[in-house]
């Protein structure tokens, strides 16, 4: 009998110390898929929206947009420093993946809300913009000419086709969203989306780069409380449809703004004010663009 105990014991301490190799075998290699994530090593959400990078993007502070250059090695925010209201200033900022290590550098004071082409060859910053060189730097802020030099845009976004989609700021804090295709060498006059768009408050446009859908934020009746997140599809005879709310797992009582996908075409990032009416702690959040797949109208 004590024999059988002691064979009894022996095999369950085998199975239990296989069992914790094995545990430990996932747990590493769960770790090398985070580590091998081109998301700042993050590990990608479903469709219950996160908070992205915390503690290296986001913070208890101010942070604000969000969004990788198209070989998704560059992700490019502002965010707000300083311990108080005297020395508080917006900072620029760039973590890039270089010898497979990511790297945060501050590339200046804030000068825009940034927008990377779907090319990667621009970066947009409201009504200036910077061009790609051949050494993979940035040139200089240049701005933009007319029709686009006089207008009070906040955010442009541009599709692979060149067409720019902006909004247009304005004092009363309404806003409307255009838009200018690139026709003949040149852009077209700035031309006010339907108003089915431009109802209330519509601000921060993303367009699709097929062109296949326009996010952006408005303050609506039928929404959840303060600014949610918008999407309208196009439709068939190329006008947009009606604005549909993404819904309670994106947008809640306080506001959120400033929404984009993700190059690869994977990830939603957005803007959410947390538990502030004077916005001192905004965070960048992402969430899978299945969100988006289940409202798309069926072919």
């Amino acid at each position: 009998m004590r024999n059988s105990i002691i064979k009894f014991s022996t095999l369950a301490f085998l199975i239990f110390l296989n069992a914790c190799k094995t545990e430990k075998s996932n747990t590493k290699e769960n770790d090398s898929s985070i580590e091998e994530s081109p998301y700042l090593g993050q590990k990608p959400p479903g469709l219950i929206s996160k908070a992205f990078a915390p503690g290296i993007v986001t913070t208890g502070g101010w942070e604000y947009y969000g969004g990788f250059t198209p070989d998704l090695k560059e992700f490019y925010f502002l965010r707000e420093v300083g311990e108080t209201k005297e020395n508080k200033k917006m900072e620029f900022v760039v973590i890039q993946n270089k010898d497979n290590q990511w790297q945060e550098s501050v590339i200046s004071p804030r000068v825009g809300t940034p927008f990377i082409s779907p090319d990667g060859k621009i970066m947009h910053l409201g009504r200036r913009y910077k061009e790609r060189k051949k050494n993979g730097d940035w040139s200089e802020i240049k701005k933009l000419d007319a029709p686009f030099d006089s207008l009070p845009i906040m955010r442009l976004t541009a599709s692979s086709k060149g067409t720019y989609f902006f909004d247009e700021f304005k004092r009363d804090f309404t806003g409307d969203i255009r838009y200018s295709r690139f026709v003949d060498g040149k852009y077209e006059e700035p031309k006010l989306l339907n108003k089915k768009i431009n109802t209330g408050k519509s601000f921060h446009p993303f367009i699709a780069p097929d062109e296949s859908y326009l996010i952006f934020d408005s303050k609506r009746d039928n929404g959840y409380g303060d600014a949610d997140i918008y999407i309208s599809f196009r439709a068939e005879n190329g006008d947009w449809d009606t604005p549909i709310n993404l819904g309670d797992k994106i947008n809640t009582e306080a506001s959120e703004q400033c929404a984009s996908v993700s190059p690869d075409g994977k990830y939603l990032f957005f803007n959410r004010n947390i538990g502030s009416d004077n916005y001192e702690n905004v965070d960048i959040f992402w969430v899978s663009t299945e969100v988006i797949e289940k409202l798309r109208p069926k072919q």
